[in-house]
């Protein structure tokens, strides 16, 4: 029977306490005092219907990073620094000991990255099969500028480590009650070595591969195409496995990252500067294509089966 004194909540709140003096903010008996003046904004996401393959396996750790992930890596577009953030954790049945885990988890990671836990919520919902961490980020931007792709810019694709935490519906129907280790790999998390190659080199504009996967460029694209060549780029062995089972090449490049979780768009004569530079700092990185003057279509020639895909 559920629990609606929430008994762990004391020790909840002296993990987050760890988390309330930062760089960035002060945190004393939950009012927040601010030690910048920049302009904000907001990420909030969740971990989607990977929590399935998280609640199932207690993968608590990775499905935190997954959370942490999706919103971080979305606040890069605005080139924002995270610092602070409300979550709401979801389960599907009465388990403290899970709830403790994934806040330790979660005060652990926040309190490496400067990011104070200011509150959040536990719920018990019977009717749901997974876990789901539902996150709310707001960051800070030093030094705002447009996120555009310009015509004439080379496209610098950044390797994902995996499915990271999208299309993970269709993976449920294809791989039905069949696990892989690859399904609560967690989201990479591109954050510090973006906003360093940020600061030294002219980047005029980044997508976050999620949902919607190649699709999410198009809103960067009013005059211009993108034109992205996967044919000499080897993916993860699940996104091969995936298109095996019976997902076509389109639907693979609106489902899946398909190997590339972030996107770069920059001139010609910086991108092998950036390249370099973003191999140094530990992400395997390649040009992917670029951006030519068009009517706001992706064409992409499949690494699968070489046929065009266009968005």
């Amino acid at each position: 029977m559920y629990d609606t004194t929430k008994p762990y909540t004391k020790q909840i709140l002296e993990l987050i306490k760890q988390t309330w003096e930062t760089p960035y903010v002060s945190v004393k008996k939950e009012i927040i005092e601010k030690k910048f003046s920049h302009p904000e904004t907001s990420s909030s996401d969740g971990i989607g219907t990977k929590g399935v393959y998280h609640w199932q396996q207690r993968s608590f750790r990775n499905a935190v990073l997954d959370g942490l992930g999706m919103n971080l890596n979305d606040l890069l577009l605005l080139r924002a620094r995270p610092y602070k953030l409300q979550n709401h954790i979801f389960v599907p049945k009465e388990d403290g000991g899970a709830i403790l885990e994934i806040i330790k988890s979660l005060s652990k990671e926040c309190k490496e990255r400067d990011i104070a836990v200011t509150g959040g919520e536990t719920s018990v919902h019977y009717n749901m099969h997974g876990l789901e961490i539902s996150m709310t980020v707001d960051g800070f931007i030093k030094n705002p500028k447009p996120n555009t792709f310009v015509n004439g810019d080379v496209l610098i694709g950044l390797k994902s480590n995996g499915l990271h935490s999208n299309g993970f519906t269709r993976v449920r129907e294809i791989f039905e009650e069949e696990f892989r280790s690859e399904f609560i790999e967690p989201t990479k998390i591109y954050l510090e070595e973006i906003l360093a190659l940020d600061e030294r080199f002219d980047i005029h504009g980044m997508m976050h591969i999620t949902g919607g996967a190649y699709t999410k460029l198009k809103g960067l694209l009013p005059d211009t195409n993108a034109i992205i060549d996967f044919r000499d780029l080897k993916a993860n062995d699940i996104f091969y496995e995936l298109y095996e089972r019976g997902v076509s090449d389109k639907e693979m490049y609106k489902t899946f990252n398909c190997g590339i979780g972030f996107v770069l768009s920059t001139s010609r004569k910086d991108s092998e500067k950036i390249l370099s530079e973003s191999n140094n700092l530990g992400l395997e990185s390649s040009i992917i294509g670029e951006i030519t003057s068009g009517t706001g279509s992706v064409k992409i020639k499949s690494m699968f089966s070489k046929n065009e895909v266009i968005l």
